[in-house]
């Protein structure tokens, strides 16, 4: 492809990226810590390590190194998915160049990501707040590959590789389907590229270690095909999930709008084979049962397409008109959707979700972990000294060792791999719901908060013998 580039409209894509990180900063700090980012940061701090049962090991990295920076703070420990939220804005703008756009359609394009539900899940350090700017970022150089045919870019795609796989392992999905795209639309040399395999060899190279950890723990990460499969929502509601992700407003229309002109549009016939793969990525996902996020990272591409194709078609002269008042709508909706309210406020208006639902479900996680603190502090000195803190399930446990500052153990999912207590414990204050898994290992049992805390006390039998019973899923 020999089209000619257009200039990059620095100045306006900038402005939307700045204000997206900029609501991003400004409400990181509240209300308190989610689950996840919690359990990553305490797995980064305490256990370091090249893999985990749920996830490679770079976010769990990254939240140590920003805890060890400021530690406590949530701002600085939800910076890094801050930046990446404004850095994908900024690509997904690239995009559309390559693909021809002009100023008024790169600055849709970052608009349409700006105000997608991938800023909105940015408010949390988590794998589905990264992982998005990472396949952003490749499909940018395959469309910039496809345009000039540089093939440098395709090492640059296998290093942008090698880093989401330490994310999380579902780039090869992506990749899977674009070559099979590419070998049936072309560009079918994409395959022959020694540069691609050269890339490839780079990403698998990084992998290494972290496959070597899953291998000689028995390939947990396996296992989450069923977790994730549990609590799949219906069909009907996977679709509906992954549509509304791309922004209640102008996504889910530029979404729609971009995958028909990748599809069927002339000017865009080089890179259909990537609107077919983003189809493809979309059925495994659904067919797999995956959680609907798990796309958001096949977004730029159609909004970039959506934007190119609409500012150069000859459209009546009124469109402009609306589709501005249309972006500022949009861009309302979802600030309002970031924590910006007062924690008491109400969830939702009708279909439009407040960002005070964050607070429905960081806020009592919080207080949870000062009662288990409380009631571990209560307990008689000689009794404190020999009990450890067990928690039903990992959000219990990554909630209590953050607020509580104590080492807390769980059989759930990746704290198992963290370790028993040691044998000088004979005693635990379970926190949880159905304290039945522990019951068979102590002698005696004493509730402390109805339906929620327990003093288990007398262990019956030695660490190493209980802690393969007490894995749980």
């Amino acid at each position: 492809m020999t089209r000619p580039k257009t200039a990059f409209a620095a100045g306006p894509v900038l402005v939307v990226a700045g204000l997206a990180g900029l609501a991003l900063l400004l409400t990181s700090g509240r209300y308190a810590g989610g689950f996840d980012e919690l359990y990553f940061l305490v797995a980064g701090r305490d256990h370091l390590s090249w893999g985990y049962f749920d996830q490679p090991p770079l976010v769990p990295a990254l939240a140590a190194a920003m805890d060890a920076v400021a530690p406590g703070s949530l701002v600085a420990l939800r910076l890094p998915v801050t930046l990446a939220a404004a850095g994908g804005v900024v690509v997904t703008a690239l995009i559309a160049r390559e693909l021809g756009g002009g100023r008024g359609a790169q600055v849709m394009a970052a608009a349409c990501y700006a105000t997608s539900g991938i800023v909105i899940v940015s408010h949390w350090l988590a794998t589905y707040a990264l992982d998005p700017f990472l396949w952003t970022v490749l499909t940018w150089l395959l469309v910039r590959w496809t345009r000039t045919r540089r093939d440098g870019l395709l090492v640059w795609a296998g290093v942008v590789t090698a880093v989401s796989l330490e994310t999380k392992f579902l780039i090869p999905a992506l990749w899977a389907a674009v070559l099979l795209a590419a070998l049936w639309l072309g560009p079918r040399e994409l395959l022959s590229r020694p540069k691609l395999w050269l890339g490839a060899a780079i990403a698998a190279a990084v992998t290494v270690p972290t496959l070597l950890w899953q291998a000689t723990h028995g390939w947990p990460y396996t296992h989450m095909g069923d977790v994730v499969a549990a609590e799949f929502p219906g069909y009907g509601g996977w679709v509906r999930d992954a549509l509304l992700s791309a922004g209640v407003g102008v996504g889910v229309l530029a979404l729609g709008y971009g995958m028909w002109r990748l599809l069927r549009s002339p000017e865009l016939r080089p890179y259909r084979y990537l609107g077919v793969a983003v189809l493809l990525v979309g059925v495994a996902v659904l067919a797999t049962q995956g959680r609907a996020y798990y796309v958001m990272g096949l977004y730029a591409v159609p909004f970039a397409a959506a934007a190119t194709e609409l500012t150069r078609r000859n459209l009546v002269g009124w469109w402009k008109a609306v589709a501005w008042p249309a972006f500022a709508l949009s861009a309302v909706v979802t600030l309002v959707a970031l924590p910006v309210w007062p924690a008491s406020a109400r969830t939702s208006y009708g279909p439009f979700t407040l960002g005070s639902t964050f607070a429905q479900g960081e806020l009592p996680q919080q207080e949870l972990a000062k009662a288990i603190g409380q009631a571990y502090a209560a307990l008689p000195p000689e009794t404190r000294a020999r009990t450890v803190v067990y928690a039903e399930i990992y959000p219990f446990a990554a909630v209590t060792e953050f607020y509580g500052g104590q080492r807390v153990y769980s059989g759930h999912r990746g704290y198992w791999y963290f370790g028993p207590p040691p044998e000088s414990a004979d005693a635990v204050l379970f926190a949880g719901f159905d304290p039945g898994s522990l019951r068979p290992y102590f002698a005696h049992e004493t509730q402390v908060a109805e339906g929620l805390l327990w003093v288990f006390d007398g262990r019956t039998a030695p660490w190493a013998r209980i802690w393969p019973d007490l894995r749980r899923e």
